[in-house]
């Protein structure tokens, strides 16, 4: 199983005292940190107007530490497919992978928080259908051999190529899943998938169970299963004090960022949305001490190792860890990040095992 660095750029938090640049700088030195500690891959969430995450080009981010990284892949986490035009994406992240060297995993999704559409005036009704047809152009853009054409509900694109063409044939494409709705745009396409356990639990009884749901979903469209990877918040704790930190500042995201994003107002959401007001209800039940696995990675080493061995065994290829949450601070999480794979990876096989060898 693979590590991965992972983050959703959260920053509105009262009394935070660090600006959103700021901590985007502070992101870049994360992520050419994972590669220098031999972490797999760098997923950088997108977000616009500070509803959630401060971090709107998450491509730029990634493209400024193509040249101080070795090994590491880049990938957004994930590309709010809605918000922008489909042909636009597969330039921008064609290019990011020629830069690269062929290092871009790409992940999309519609996003949950109609805050975002309203300023670039998207259409959030129409987002699971707008996100279904472009995860189709892209697709195209990037596999077709010659020109390519495309006609559809949202878009009518004449025959053309686009460039510069990815290096990689495909570039791994993964559907970010809190629903069966993507679940199904993934299984009909072919695409990756990406769980994030605590949705995982909610909408298919587990990790596990939603692993199995995904083949099952790509054997019902006579499509082939790919990867299966997940986020998780985490943090080391081997005192009490560490402990209530790590408990505060997860309860800080969820009442601050998570909360507030997730919240859908009836009539000015898709049917296919409204499950989010669920998650919302289940957190509001959530307190510090009441917090379990299904939502974060939180203990010694050794336990924290005892999780992730359950995950490993319901399917999982790679998880990728959101170390920053909560308005951590940038030297807590750089020696949050050392001290994961110096205590806890080594009890996995993956790249990282040869990489910190070398």
């Amino acid at each position: 199983m693979e590590f991965g660095y992972f983050t959703l750029s959260d920053n509105a938090y009262p009394l935070q005292g660090r600006s959103p640049e700021q901590f985007i700088l502070e992101i870049r030195e994360q992520a050419i940190l994972a590669d220098k500690i031999g972490m797999n891959s760098a997923w950088i969430g997108e977000h616009h107007f500070d509803s959630l995450g401060v971090n709107s080009c998450p491509h730029l981010l990634l493209a400024s530490i193509i040249p101080l990284t070795k090994h590491i892949r880049f990938a957004p986490a994930v590309a709010v497919l809605p918000l922008q035009h489909p042909l636009r994406v597969a330039e921008e992240y064609a290019t990011l992978d020629l830069l690269s060297g062929g290092r871009v995993d790409f992940a999309v999704g519609r996003g949950y928080d109609r805050r975002e559409y309203v300023p670039f005036g998207a259409d959030y009704m129409t987002s699971l259908e707008r996100m279904d047809e472009s995860c189709q152009v892209i697709l195209k853009a990037w596999g077709s051999a010659g020109p390519w054409s495309h006609k559809g509900q949202f878009f009518d694109i004449p025959e053309m190529t686009i460039t510069p063409r990815p290096v990689q044939r495909p570039i791994p494409f993964y559907m970010g899943c809190f629903s069966q709705s993507s679940m199904d745009i993934a299984g009909r396409l072919g695409l990756n998938i990406a769980f994030a356990p605590f949705a995982a639990t909610m909408m298919f009884g587990g990790l596990a169970e939603a692993v199995a749901q995904y083949r099952a979903t790509c054997a019902k469209f006579g499509t082939k299963h790919g990867r299966a990877i997940c986020s998780y918040f985490i943090h080391i704790a081997e005192t009490p004090a560490e402990d209530d930190l790590g408990r505060e500042t997860l309860m800080r995201y969820f009442d601050n960022a998570v909360k507030p994003a997730f919240k859908q107002e009836p009539g000015k959401t898709p049917p296919t949305m409204l499950y989010f007001n669920k998650i919302n209800e289940i957190l509001a039940g959530i307190t510090k001490d009441n917090l379990s696995d299904k939502s974060i990675l939180l203990g010694t080493p050794g336990q924290i190792t005892e999780t992730l061995k359950k995950v490993e065994a319901a399917g999982i290829d790679e998880v990728i860890l959101y170390f920053n949450v909560g308005g951590k601070p940038h030297a807590l999480v750089a020696e949050q990040m050392e001290k994961f794979m110096a205590t806890v990876a080594p009890a996995f096989k993956g790249k990282h095992t040869l990489r910190v060898a070398a």
